[in-house]
């Protein structure tokens, strides 16, 4: 399984802020915007606290399992490799919505902040980006937990062996 590369999320953050960006200043123009919702960064935190939590007793499970502690339940490679995909999916998905409300509020504290919905809204953007930081923080972290040391056997050719 291939690791999750930093930079895809960050470019993903920043195509999805910069077409927000875009359609909230297309819909602010023709209608109505609409409000950035409370849950959003509510929802990102949960799944933060989730991906933290299971990377946290991923560790401790595995660390049982080297030290070879009698009653060690271990990790069953299926599980490591379904909470890898779990934490990149999530990563994948919050990097997006991080990224649409990082748009959505850049426009709102560019456009008027002295109407006090929007200032709210704005807070909410911003509550919401650092949610979905914290979602990708708490992602790479499984991934790191979980990643496998390199296997001689299965070393590239010409890699130079300790």
């Amino acid at each position: 399984m291939k690791q999750l590369r930093p930079a895809v999320l960050g470019g993903i953050f920043l195509i999805a802020g910069i077409l927000s960006w875009a359609g909230a200043r297309l819909w602010n123009a023709y209608g109505t915007l609409p409000g950035v919702p409370l849950a959003a960064p509510i929802v990102l935190a949960v799944i933060a606290v989730i991906l933290l939590a299971t990377a946290l007793s991923m560790r401790a499970r595995l660390k049982a399992q080297r030290e070879r502690r009698p009653g060690a339940k271990g990790v069953e490679p299926l599980m490591a490799a379904r909470a890898v995909v779990f934490g990149q999916a999530s990563a994948l998905v919050a990097a997006l919505v991080a990224g649409m409300y990082g748009g959505v509020g850049v426009f709102l504290l560019t456009d008027s902040l002295d109407v006090p919905a929007r200032r709210d809204q704005a807070w909410y953007a911003g509550f919401s980006v650092l949610a979905g930081a914290a979602v990708i923080a708490a992602a790479l972290f499984l991934e790191h937990v979980l990643k496998l040391p390199e296997d001689e056997d299965h070393a590239p050719e010409g890699a130079a062996r300790a």
